[in-house]
Order: C-alpha cells, then sequence, then structure tokens
C-alpha cells in the first residue's frame, strides 16, 4: 500500500490517447490519460465507462447530444451507448474502468491499446 501522487504520474507520458494504468481494485482498473484532437466513434457493449477531469474540458459528443466536461467534473457513460470524445486542447482524465476493457469498445484502429501500461 502507498499513496499515488496523480500529478507526477501525469508528468511520466506524453502521449495522446494511450492510457496508463495507476492501479486497480475490485476488478475496476484506474487509468491516466491525456487527450487531444478526435477520437473515434466507438461502444463499449458490456462496460459503463466513468470519466474524471483533471485538467482542461472534454466534450462527448453522443448521436443524438454533446457534453462538455470541465475541470473537476465526471461523466458516466452506460455500456451500449455509442460515443467520441474530442479534446480542442490537452485534456488530463482519470478512467475507472473494468479490468477487460478495450478503449476503443467495439472498434479496432490505430488507437487501440491491447494491454495499459503501468506507471
Amino acid at each position: 500500500m502507498k499513496s499515488i501522487n496523480i500529478s507526477e504520474k501525469f508528468k511520466l507520458f506524453n502521449e495522446h490517447w494511450t492510457p496508463k494504468k495507476i492501479g486497480e481494485l475490485n476488478g475496476q482498473q484506474l487509468l491516466l490519460a491525456k487527450l487531444k484532437g478526435e477520437f473515434i466513434w466507438h461502444t463499449h457493449e458490456n462496460e459503463d465507462e466513468l470519466f474524471y477531469i483533471m485538467k482542461g474540458s472534454l466534450i462527448i459528443e453522443f448521436r443524438d447530444k454533446t457534453v462538455e466536461l470541465n475541470e473537476g467534473e465526471l461523466f458516466i457513460i452506460p455500456k451500449g451507448v455509442e460515443h467520441k470524445p474530442i479534446a480542442k486542447e490537452e485534456v488530463h482524465v482519470l478512467l475507472f474502468e473494468p479490468l477487460a476493457i478495450k478503449h476503443t469498445g467495439n472498434v479496432i484502429s490505430n488507437l487501440t491499446v491491447e494491454t495499459f501500461e503501468n506507471i
């Protein structure tokens, strides 16, 4: 058991759309990610997804609406809901997701990460 300094962990990487694992609990993983630009439309058929905005603003497009999240806010996307995150400027997020999740959901692309790096 040890404390985790999230700000220090964000300093350890620069890649966008490549989540890094900082811990696990109860079948869930805690991931940090830096986002910039547009991601892809995708769905997580079996998993909910939680975004907590640590720094910046994130837009999440849905087929029927758009949500803007700001620093200190969190948002849960229910399983099966198609979405597309967009970061006009770099955004730092903390993600809570099941261990088996693929961050591109049901879509395989050049952004798909098979195994999240532990930092």
